[in-house]
C-alpha cells in the first residue's frame, strides 16, 4: 500500500520539516522514515478522495496556490520535550502547504503561542520552507489527511494512529510535556499509552507515566476561537504551563 521509493525531491521536502541537524540522530532518521510512509499513504479511500478534490475546487484566494493535497507529515525538532498533537490538517491550511498549523486560523494561534514561550524562530507561518522554526518541540497529528467537515470516521482514526504510536516510541526519551488539541485527540493519545482514568477538559494537567505531563486544551479552530470557547488568554496559558514545567 506504500510506495518504496520516494523522489529525491520529495526526500528532500520531507527532510526539510526536521529543524534541528542535532540531537538523536537515529530517531530523526526513523521519524523521517516515518514521514515517507506517511505522505505516500492510501490506506483510506474516503481521505484519499476528499484531498483530491479539494485540489480541484481551490478557493478563489489561494486560486495561484499549488496544493500539497497528500497526506501531511509531521515536522520539529527530534530531539523534543515538548509534543503537540493535533486532529487532522485543515482543508486550506496543511492540506495546502504541506506542513501541519501552516497557512489558517488554527496555525496563526500555535506559531504566535510557541514563539510567545521560546518555543518557535518566529511567531507566524504561512508556507512550507519560509524559515519558520521549532525549538525543542515536535507537531503532529491524530490523522494526517484533511477530513470531511473536520470529522475523520472512528476507522481511519485507528489506520492512521499507527503513524502516531510510532512516533510516540520514537519521542518518548525526551518528551516530557504533551498537549493534546480536542476532545478527540485526547482520547486517542490516551488510548495509545493505556490511559483510562481521566477525562478530557480545557485546561487539563494530568501526571502520566514516564514521569511525562498531559495538558488538554480546546483545539484552536475558527469554531471555537471565533465563538469565544477559547480565548486567548485560555490558549496561552496551556503553553506558559508547558513552559514553567520544562524550566523547573
Amino acid at each position: 500500500m506504500h510506495s518504496r521509493k520516494l523522489s529525491l525531491g520529495l526526500k528532500e521536502q520531507i527532510s526539510t520539516l526536521m529543524d534541528t541537524p542535532v540531537g538523536n540522530c537515529d530517531s530523526k532518521e526513523k521519524l523521517l522514515e516515518i514521514n515517507s510512509k506517511v505522505i505516500t499513504c492510501k490506506i483510506c479511500p474516503r481521505l484519499s478522495e476528499h484531498i483530491t478534490l479539494i485540489s480541484a475546487n481551490i478557493p478563489k484566494r489561494f486560486r495561484n496556490d499549488l496544493y500539497w493535497a497528500k497526506p501531511v507529515p509531521s515536522f520539529g525538532d527530534s530531539n523534543a520535550r515538548l509534543l503537540i498533537i493535533g486532529l487532522a490538517p485543515a482543508a486550506h491550511g496543511g492540506n495546502r502547504t504541506g506542513c501541519m498549523f501552516t497557512g489558517d486560523g488554527s496555525g496563526d494561534w500555535v506559531a504566535k503561542a510557541l514563539f510567545q514561550t521560546g518555543f518557535a524562530s518566529s511567531s507566524i507561518s504561512r508556507c512550507k520552507n519560509d524559515g519558520f522554526a521549532l525549538k525543542d518541540t515536535y507537531i503532529t497529528a491524530v490523522v494526517r489527511c484533511a477530513p470531511p467537515h473536520n470529522r475523520p470516521t472512528s476507522s481511519e482514526i485507528t489506520n492512521c494512529s499507527r503513524y502516531l504510536s510510532s512516533e510516540l516510541e520514537l519521542l518518548d526519551k525526551t518528551v516530557k510535556v504533551v498537549i493534546a488539541l480536542g476532545h478527540i485527540t485526547f482520547q486517542t493519545y490516551c488510548k495509545l499509552i493505556g490511559l483510562t482514568a481521566i477525562e478530557f477538559h480545557h485546561g487539563g494537567k494530568f501526571s502520566i507515566k514516564g514521569n511525562k505531563v498531559l495538558l488538554s486544551s480546546y483545539h484552536p479552530s475558527r469554531q471555537n476561537t471565533n465563538t469565544g470557547r477559547l480565548t486567548w488568554r485560555m490558549w496561552i496559558q496551556i503553553f506558559e504551563t508547558a513552559r514553567i514545567i520544562l524550566d523547573s
